[in-house]
Parts: C-alpha cells; structure tokens; sequence
C-alpha cells in the first residue's frame, strides 16, 4: 500500500474512531450520571468484585487468536471459522465451570473483615447471571474480527453506540425500579448482547460446519503468548480491585471502581481511538523499518497531543464534575480520580507500544513485559496496601509510569527508536498540558458558583492549550485542524 493511501485510510480510521470514542463518552457520561444518582457505592462495589473474573474469562475464551487473525498477512475463511467454532466452545465450558465455582466467589470476600458488615448471599446468582456476558460474546468474535482486519471503524462506532444506548436504557430502568447492582449487571449483559448481533449484521462473514481446526496450530504459538499477556493484563487493571475486595469495604470498592469509572472513559476515548487503527497501519510498513519508525513517531505525537490534555484536564475539573453530575455522595472518590487521572496517559501509549512489537510478531516479549509488570505491581500492592488506600493507588500509578521506559526499551530493539526521541515526542504535550491545567485553576479560582467554575475551566483550559499549541507551531496540532478543515470543505455544497 502506498504511503498516501495508507495515510488517507488511517486518517479516515482516527477520524471515525475518534467520532465513535467520542459519542461514547458522551452518552457514558450521560447515562453514568443517572446511575450514579440512583445508586449507592455498595452497589458499584458489588457489581466490581465480579469484573476481574468475567474479564479473564473472557480472554481465555478469545485465546489471542483473534489478534492473531489481524496480524497475518493473509486469512482465509477456515481461519475466521476455526476460530469462531473454538471460542463458542471454549466459553460453553468455561461458564458451566464458573457457574458451580460462583459460591467460592462469594466465600472469598465474605471471609474478609472488611466484607463482614456487608450481606454478599447475593454474590453467588449474581456471579452466574453475570458471567453469561462472555458466553454470548463469543459469538461475536469472528465477526468482529473480520471488522478490525478490513478497517470498518466506520461501522464499529455504529455497533458501539447502538449498544451502549440500549444497554444503559436498560440499566438505568432496572435501577429506577430498584434492581441495585442487578441492573448494572444486566446493563453489561445488554451491552455484549446488541454488540454481537450488530457485528453478525454488519460483517460479510459467516461460519460453516463442518470445521478444521488446523488453522489454529499455525496460530498457536503466537496467540497462547498474547493470551497470557491478556490475562496478565486484566489483573493488573483488577489488581487493586481485588486488594480493595478483600482487605477493604464494599464501600470502598464501590469508591475507587467510581473514580476508576470516569478517568477510563477518558482513557478509553483515546486507546479505542489508537485501537481501531494502530496494529492493521503498523502491519503494513512493518517491513520497512525507518518508515515503520515514522509512521509510530507520529502516532504517538497524536495520542499524547490527545492523551495529555484530556486526561490533566479531567483531573482539573474532578470536583466539579462530581458534585454536578453525580451530587456529594461520591466526593471521596475526587482525589482517587485526580490520581488516576495523572497516570492514566500510560494506557494508550503502553497500548501503541504494545502493538507496535506485535506486528513485529514479538508477542513473547509482550507477554515478559506484561509479566514483569504484573510482578511489580505485586510488590507495590504488598508494601503499600497497610497504608491506605490512597497511598496505594499512587504506588500503582508511579509504577504503571515507570513501566513505560521498559516499552519504549522494546521499541528501541525493533526500529530503533530511542529513547531520547521519545521522550521529546511526548514531553512538551505533558509539559504545556501541565502548565495550561496549572494556569487555569489559577485564572479560575476566583469563581464561587461551581458551574460557572466547571464551564469556565473547560473553556478556558481548551482556548489556551489550542493557542500555545498554534504559536509553538505543533505539527500535530496543524494536520489535525487542516484535515477537519478539508472534510469539512468536501462536505460544503
């Protein structure tokens, strides 16, 4: 493919990406609203305790090998059926074994002292209605595979936002009639549900019987690796769930996954965006390594030109937006937010990081970073979790940052990029990012109406990191706006 066509379709992907990550934060943040009035902390941290448990399942039954369909260079439709057959398989097996381990479930946080005050007998039926959701997602797989390989972002921002207005329509009518934490589990159930009959709609593909499983032997060895990294992965984001299920409240579950909530929303905005197009554009110039180099440099000058703002800019505004949207019960959550709204940059850039040595089809050194990551974040947990929890989170967040000089060490081995021209691409985005947060709580705080105070830092901080981006003269900045520009003029009559 050449270099214009291949710019063009990715600039086509991040800008539909963008649209549909955009949407979805949108009416997330909408419909959590809502939520979050009718529901309690415990209720939240209720529904937490099962996470990390459907999370893992879920990898287990994609087995890595619908990332491994994206990164071949050519797929047939044995591939695409193979793997669809083995993951429905996989997940009828692994949902009956969960549903009779469902009461181990319930009796490892019951024996906490933390959850003794709390009545978790509803843990268990709650936990079986809860892990259908990966049953039926596994049905979706394929076609959802299908979708990411041909780069048909365009209509998985259609799915995803059809989805979530049905799924939160349903969770918010569960929780108005007072279904608690029944309601946010079926909102997830919803979600997957619309998802897989949309991915059935929109992609060409269908499975045939009978079925080989060969192709899945050519796949193996690269997807058994990646499958360990994603279960590596889901604990990690979940370890501090589980620290908090078991040594701390219900409540305080219900706390974090709330401040968790809303800096991965923003987070999410951006590694979806990054997500749709990364590994299928950097699969295309892997051979050519300057050009490969090239074309990653500029992608993570886009994510943190993105990442920096977003995320310091939610960390400004987090007591405000809580006490509009969500009232003063959930103020304890603002300084786990701010937090994690610091550290939560590492997310899309670990992620293009990641994809970039996939496409390398290194996905072992994927698996030993993810691994050494997940050892020290153990670690931190061990040390820090007597103190606190706040001191806890930050000890996660310092080490989820340090861990970004590992990734850009396994970059540097694959196209030699160092370090120090990473670090330029990404810092002068967090240092003005900063500075801009910094210089609008200070232009602001004279404001004592919280919204007057919650708009005003919004404005504010966007109109000033959009002049010292122009008068820095920013590439990034440029090709954003005059790409917007040049659709926007094809589109005028």
């Amino acid at each position: 493919m050449s270099e214009g066509s291949l710019k063009e379709k990715a600039a086509k992907g991040l800008l539909w990406s963008s649209i549909g990550n955009g949407v979805q934060l949108f009416l997330g943040f909408v419909f959590g609203i809502f939520l979050a009035r009718m529901l309690s902390p415990s209720d939240y941290g209720m529904a937490g305790l099962l996470q990390v448990f459907g999370l893992i399942s879920a990898m287990l039954q994609d087995s890595g090998f619908r990332t491994a369909l994206a990164n071949r260079k050519e797929v047939r439709h044995e591939d695409y059926n193979a793997v669809f057959w083995f993951n429905v398989s996989v997940s009828v097996v692994l949902y009956v074994i969960l549903f009779f381990l469902a009461p181990l479930i319930t009796e490892f946080y019951q024996k906490s002292d933390a959850a003794s005050e709390y009545d978790l007998s509803e843990l268990t039926p709650l936990a079986r209605f809860a892990f259908l959701g990966f049953l039926i997602a596994s049905f979706g797989m394929a076609p959802c595979a299908y979708l990411f390989r041909t780069l048909q972002v365009k209509q998985k921002a259609i799915i995803t936002v059809t989805s979530l207005v049905t799924s939160n329509l349903i969770g918010i009518t569960m929780a108005y009639f007072g279904y608690a934490y029944w309601g946010l589990v079926a909102q997830g159930i919803a979600f997957t549900t619309c998802n897989t009959i949309l991915f059935w709609y929109f992609s060409r593909w269908r499975p045939t019987w009978p079925v080989s499983f060969r192709p899945l032997k050519e796949m193996f060895g690269f997807s058994c690796k990646l499958l360990a990294t994603d279960v590596f992965n889901v604990l990690n984001g979940n370890l501090l769930t589980i620290v908090l299920g078991r040594f701390y409240s219900v409540h305080e579950v219900g706390i974090y996954n709330q401040a968790g909530k809303w800096t991965n929303m923003g987070s999410n905005m951006i590694t979806g965006t990054v997500k749709e197009v990364a590994q299928p554009v950097l699969r295309n110039v892997s051979d050519e390594r300057e050009r490969h180099k090239r074309v990653f440099r500029k992608m993570l000058r886009f994510t943190a030109f993105v990442a920096f703002p977003a995320l310091f800019g939610l960390a400004l505004i987090a007591r405000e937006l809580t006490v509009i949207t969500v009232t003063e019960k959930w103020l304890e959550s603002v300084p786990l937010m701010q937090i994690l709204c610091v550290g939560a940059f590492v997310a899309p850039i670990q992620y293009l990081c990641l994809n970039l040595v996939i496409t390398k089809d290194r996905s072992d050194l994927v698996l030993w970073n993810t691994v050494g990551m997940g050892i020290a974040q153990l670690v931190t947990v061990f040390l820090s979790y007597a103190y606190g929890v706040y001191v806890l989170v930050c000890a996660c967040t310092c080490v989820n940052i340090l861990g970004l000089g590992v990734w850009f060490y396994f970059v540097h081995r694959e196209i030699g990029l160092r370090f120090r021209e990473a670090f330029w691409d990404l810092f002068p985005y967090a240092a003005i990012a900063g500075l801009v947060m910094v210089v609008t709580a200070f232009i602001t705080s004279s404001i004592e109406n919280i919204y007057f105070l919650f708009a005003a830092k919004i404005v504010v901080a966007a109109v000033l990191y959009a002049a010292v981006m122009w008068l820095c003269g920013s590439a990034t900045f440029k090709e954003c706006v005059g790409y917007l520009l040049k659709k926007a003029q094809v589109r005028t009559p």
